[in-house]
């Protein structure tokens, strides 16, 4: 192609010259870099060559019989279910309560989302601390509520540990439901709630009758958004309780990344990464489907 050629391409109605950055960025970041995590999962990393060889599907093989995978798989669905649940109950409550031109509202608002700011490493050593036994002061409320024993740590319990991480994660990304869903209620019309109003109805009926089916779009979107996010879990795993105690909070995106760089085990660290995604994608569109968001 000759410069003239490119020239006419870049003056003219062509959207090429608009996505050929985008396009490569794409194949550079997304597209390659999943070609090879699929060609690594057929390998293996071997220390003492210090290469990679191929095992075939001896990877995919070792996983269905990986009791630790299906351990963390089970964690990450619970974390998942838990965090999502909560963050979608809170959120609506919150956005319910703030969707008001009261005065203060709108510096609460903007104070509810300084926590999305907080890296999520950052906001899970803040409860590390918050919950530590002797000085956090998370913990010493609750046992002067009688809630929790003196001699009960909070994240070395593995009845408790996944609770206390799922706290920080609740804290920190509860307000971004918020946001969405108060920008849904601000585009709901007004004109329903002002014939349910002259009918009689309370509250209670116009969220349930209104509030929620016009919702509904706006809270599959978040559900969607926060759900991705939810099962890739990490940060405050491994800086709250590194996956204990025990297994109790070892999540799957925890244990990829210990085979791959504490173990060194390449190939099978791409393959949970690979059994990761697909999961994901699976669940995102059966998602789609079931409540037909659309973009």
């Amino acid at each position: 192609m000759s410069v003239t050629q490119v020239k006419r391409i870049a003056i003219s109605d062509s959207p090429w010259p608009w996505l050929l950055p985008l396009v490569s960025l794409l194949v550079v970041f997304t597209i390659y870099p999943l070609i090879y995590n699929v060609w690594l999962s057929f390998h293996e990393f071997m220390p003492r060559k210090r290469a990679l060889v191929f095992v075939g599907f001896a990877n995919w093989v070792q996983l269905w019989h990986d009791t630790r995978f299906w351990g963390a798989l089970g964690v990450t669905f619970v974390y998942f279910t838990v965090a999502l649940v909560c963050e979608i109950v809170l959120g609506m409550a919150v956005a319910l309560l703030l969707d008001a031109e009261l005065p203060g509202f709108g510096a609460l608002r903007a104070v509810l989302s300084m926590t999305l700011v907080i890296p999520p490493a950052i906001a899970g050593m803040m409860f590390l601390l918050m919950e530590d036994p002797q000085f956090g002061v998370l913990t010493y409320f609750l046992n002067m509520l009688g809630l929790l024993d003196k001699a009960t740590p909070i994240l070395a319990t593995s009845s408790l540990a996944l609770a206390g991480v799922l706290v920080a994660e609740i804290w920190q990304w509860t307000p971004f439901m918020v946001l969405i869903f108060m920008a849904g209620l601000r585009s709901l019309p007004p004109e329903p709630y002002e014939a349910a109003m002259i009918d009689g109805a309370s509250s209670l009926q116009m969220f349930r009758r209104l509030t929620l089916p016009m919702m509904s779009r706006v809270i599959a979107v978040a559900v969607l958004l926060r759900g991705i996010d939810l099962f890739r879990v990490f940060d405050y795993v491994f800086v709250m309780t590194s996956g204990g105690p025990g297994t109790s909070t070892y999540s799957l995106s925890l244990y990829a990344w210990q085979q791959t760089f504490s173990f060194l085990k390449w190939g099978y660290g791409a393959t949970l990464s690979l059994v990761s995604l697909a999961i994901v994608m699976i669940l995102a569109n059966l998602f789609i489907r079931a409540f037909k968001v659309r973009w």
